[in-house]
């Protein structure tokens, strides 16, 4: 579990963060949405250490992340899987190679050992014998997929996920979304996702954050999501036909 207590963020004048507090659970897909400049990013970048905020604190499972020593917060960060917005593989290697990366500079193990993680990982996302293969020679869908087999290979408490469907087509999505769901409820991981996808909100919004101007606006589940009366969040989700034809469905449905 995080836990989020008043957090505030600025950069010069200008306020990005103001006063946003929530608890990601653990074992659920934890969302946060927003439009472009909302905080949502920056947001994110705080909880992972990436940023310093500027008030507030950040309890991972009742620890404060934001007094941490240095070598405090890297022994977190062992526990923290990240799945970055282009997957962020590293070219020149191998898939296998790309995997095997945080077991190498996080672990001890022998290369068996080694192997051995990484072939259970790329067996779990359904990427058996990719191994050698170059990023440059897979899909996006698979590059997603590796990014996500490195993310969990030491075996993480908490995962990251920043934008995961971006870039990808909608059919593409809905399995990366059912993949990531899949990890956080099968390992019980704290994940938080930063999204702007609404299939996302809708397939696996467990628990929903949507930031407007830097604070919370609205907090709720993708089963409240299509009820709320909250005039910004309606604006922003029923931007798309298709969500206000879901949202008068049910409405008639209730």
């Amino acid at each position: 579990m995080i836990e989020i207590k008043n957090l505030h963020k600025r950069f010069g004048e200008k306020v990005v963060i103001n006063g946003v507090s929530a608890v990601m659970e653990a074992g659920k897909a934890n969302l946060i949405i927003g439009s472009s400049g909302s905080g949502k990013t920056v947001f994110m970048k705080c909880l992972v250490g990436l940023f310093d905020p500027d008030g507030g604190e950040i309890l991972y499972d009742g620890v404060n992340f934001t007094t941490m020593e240095d070598d405090q917060r890297k022994e977190l960060r062992q526990k923290i899987g990240m799945l970055f917005q282009g997957s962020a593989l590293f070219d020149s290697q191998t898939v296998e190679q790309n995997v095997m990366f945080p077991l190498s500079m996080f672990t001890s193990l022998s290369y068996a050992e080694k192997l051995k993680r990484v072939n259970e990982v790329l067996d779990r996302v359904n990427l058996k014998d990719a191994n050698k293969k170059f990023p440059a020679e897979i899909s996006g869908g698979m590059k997603k997929r590796v990014g996500i087999a490195r993310a969990i290979v030491l075996n993480p408490k908490y995962l990251f996920c920043d934008e995961p469907n971006s870039g990808l087509d909608p059919q593409t999505s809905l399995v990366i979304d059912k993949l990531i769901y899949e990890v956080t409820k099968e390992f019980n991981i704290t994940t938080v996702i930063n999204t702007h996808d609404m299939n996302s909100v809708m397939e696996i919004g467990d628990h929903i954050i949507y930031m407007y101007q830097g604070e919370k606006e609205w907090e709720g589940s993708n089963k409240e999501i299509i009820y709320s009366k909250n005039k910004k969040l309606n604006d922003f989700i029923f931007a798309s036909e298709f969500l206000k034809d879901v949202k008068e469905l049910r409405a008639r449905e209730a």
